[in-house]
């Protein structure tokens, strides 16, 4: 069954799979306990035309046994970090199924620590540091590597101004010479790694870790004329102290902080009481690249 029924119209880019598998994985080392939960999506591409057009499964894996294979795996092999667990499902996916060309895994990971002293063993709060991710593209021959995170939530109290912007008649923002800046750094980097044969793989975890800081001490130690700078200096730091990252690219939302007017009350406000409105926000975005490298993360990654 290979012609198209519907003569006007044609099949395009497609993919299937099931979404937001929670994963929650134990390692137990006697009474010292590891924990590692995940959020992950499946999604396969490949010969999928006759399923579309005349309803034939042939050539489809249900999405059911895609999510058992999740926690199959997690039981197998163990769950050392985002990206290699979303490569080990990746290459299982297009490794054992003919009709699948392509898989692609996203993970977010969830952050937990310890708690309950330092003999802690087995007790866990959830951090809110931000979420961890990951997406995982694998085509049989090459991967493509991009990790992240999201929700990180930072803010500087002073060292950050915008003013000397354009006016028109429509404008009534006074210029600000010291103002708080606030936002939720939403990030993905792309690895240079591809997997090919002899190629090692980054150190996952060390080069989160040392992203996640380049960022925020990038954020801290910037003074800020604007927004747009701030996010510059931040993507900069991390290329430039990676050398396994290509590019990494950045959302970054206003979350604006207006003075309160005291002055009914009789008060002074000396920048020390503020309104924090969450919405409309300004949307600062872009991506920061290595001299010579190609931007190939998606526009619209950083927000999903």
């Amino acid at each position: 069954m290979t012609d198209n029924p519907a003569r006007t119209a044609r099949l395009g880019q497609n993919q299937y799979g099931k979404a937001e598998t929670r994963v929650v994985r134990i390692t137990r080392e006697g009474e010292l306990h590891h924990i590692k939960d995940l959020n992950v999506s499946v999604s396969l591409s490949g010969d999928m035309e006759d399923v579309h057009y005349f309803g034939s499964n042939a050539n489809v894996l249900p999405t059911d046994t895609t999510k058992n294979t999740v926690y199959a795996f997690a039981k197998e092999h163990g769950i050392a970090s985002p990206e290699e667990f979303g490569l080990l499902l990746a290459r299982h996916f297009v490794g054992t199924q003919e009709p699948i060309r392509r898989a692609r895994i996203r993970i977010e990971e969830y952050a937990w620590e310890r708690i309950g002293g330092p003999d802690a063993r087995h007790s866990f709060a959830r951090t809110g540091g931000g979420t961890r991710v990951a997406q995982v593209v694998h085509d049989g021959e090459r991967a493509e590597v991009v990790a992240g995170l999201k929700d990180l939530t930072v803010l500087n109290t002073t060292g950050s101004e915008f003013r000397g912007y354009r006016k028109d008649r429509y404008t009534t923002l006074p210029e600000a010479y010291d103002r708080i800046l606030a936002t939720d750094v939403s990030a993905r980097w792309r690895y240079a790694w591809t997997g090919a044969e002899g190629e090692g793989a980054p150190d996952w975890d060390l080069c989160y870790r040392e992203s996640r800081r380049h960022l925020l001490e990038a954020f801290a130690q910037t003074y800020s004329l604007s927004l747009q700078q701030t996010l510059y200096r931040m993507g900069a730091r991390v290329v430039e102290s990676r050398p396994e990252i290509e590019e990494i690219r950045l959302s970054l939302p206003n979350k604006h902080h207006f003075l309160v007017d005291l002055e009914p009350f009789g008060l002074e406000n000396d920048n020390e009481v503020y309104f924090a409105a969450d919405r409309p926000y300004g949307l600062i975005e872009a991506t920061v690249l290595r001299d010579g490298a190609e931007a190939l993360i998606p526009a619209d990654l950083t927000t999903l």
